[in-house]
């Protein structure tokens, strides 16, 4: 941040962290912070770590977010805030941006929910403050880097229209086991949600609803291999905003080999109508958390170029833990609240207004910002 700004941080779990840490280390001037959670003392926990964790001189506030109502604390916190960061569960985002558009403040989250998105579309389409939806990993920084690939793409090769646009992420742990093959590094229910829930992509050059994990397939990265398919939310609204010009675009989550097998067999054997929170405490009983993770990522863009000849571009990359400040942060952390904190910095420094989606995002700005290149490197 290039001036002294009041941020808002709605949530207290590890994604605030890492977003309130690497405020302090890389804004050019330190802002204030407050955080809001139901918990209050979750957030007066946080606010000590985050002031423990960086050298700078800075003051971080916590205060009670209460779940029905409005406090006199809060009215003061949001009346004197320049944005709100929606860390909070994807189900409750409507709720926060509701309170961003009637305080006049900015606001960006990080859920890959879709009907919370639309809601929050239509709320805030003639705000006068400005909306990053979708703004963490996955949706958010790998739509902007495919949607940078395709522009790119077109651009060297004169032409407007590709066969495939593809893009994808995992998050892993490093090592896994059998029968699962899998370790949760984030949100479980956000596991569950996105394995249960439809995808969009284009085939044909249309926008299709199609089953999530319905169309699996091996990938070999940097010569690992890896399992892909289908998942709900990470495609963001490219299917919209290349319609027509892309033949074939999809959003596929990395597994290692077997875990997708595994996932069905449990998927299979619920008859109860929530597949989401029966999947989710099925997964929670054998599947273990893990702290040290990685980030795979991959995007690839393949068409004709103007003299017919077939071309195909590809990006990979891999992130670990990472240390900021006086903490090491897990590969989950600090990939999502990177491009999450370079939408906040898009909408501060900006006079953008509404609703802005991935593909409304200038990607060689973005994907070059001063968040986002300490943990993902150059575009």
């Amino acid at each position: 941040m290039n001036k002294h700004y009041n941020i808002i941080i709605a949530g207290a779990g590890g994604i605030a962290e890492a977003a309130g840490l690497m405020l302090m280390e890389w804004s050019k001037v330190t802002p204030s912070l407050f955080i809001g959670n139901r918990t209050l003392s979750n957030a007066q926990k946080l606010a000590l770590w985050i002031e423990a964790g960086t050298e700078k001189e800075c003051s971080v506030k916590a205060f009670h977010l209460q779940e029905e109502g409005i406090s006199e604390e809060m009215k003061r916190i949001l009346s004197a805030g320049d944005i709100i960061l929606d860390c909070l569960p994807g189900s409750l985002a409507p709720k926060i941006a509701r309170l961003a558009k009637e305080y006049q403040l900015h606001y960006a989250n990080l859920t890959e929910y879709v009907a919370e998105t639309d809601e929050i579309i239509e709320m805030a389409k003639n705000s006068k403050t400005g909306f990053v939806l979708q703004s963490g990993l996955a949706p958010g920084y790998v739509d902007i880097l495919a949607n940078g690939l395709f522009q790119q793409f077109c651009e060297d090769f004169k032409i407007d229209e590709v066969d495939k646009l593809e893009f994808k992420v995992g998050a892993l742990t490093r090592h896994v086991v059998a029968p699962h093959y899998y370790g949760f590094t984030w949100s479980p229910v956000g596991v569950a949600t996105e394995y249960v829930k439809t995808a969009l992509a284009l085939r044909d050059f249309k926008k299709t609803a199609l089953p999530a994990l319905s169309e699996r397939a091996h990938i070999i990265i940097d010569g690992i291999t890896y399992e892909e398919d289908l998942t709900s939310g990470g495609a963001a609204d490219l299917p919209d905003a290349l319609a027509g010009k892309v033949r074939s675009l999809d959003y596929k989550t990395l597994r290692y080999p077997g875990h997708y097998s595994w996932v069905e067999k449990q998927i299979s054997g619920i008859e109860n109508s929530d597949k989401i929170s029966v999947l989710q405490e099925k997964m929670e009983v054998v599947v273990p958390y893990c702290e040290d993770d990685q980030i795979v990522l991959y995007a690839a863009v393949e068409g004709k170029d103007a003299a017919g000849t077939l071309r195909r571009r590809e990006i990979a990359k891999r992130i670990l833990p990472q240390k900021i400040g006086k903490y090491r942060l897990r590969a989950i952390q600090t990939t999502t609240a990177a491009p999450f904190l370079q939408a906040a910095q898009l909408l501060l420094e900006s006079k953008m207004t509404g609703v802005i989606l991935q593909s409304q995002i200038d990607p060689k700005k973005f994907l070059n910002g001063n968040f986002i290149l300490p943990v993902y490197g150059d575009f």
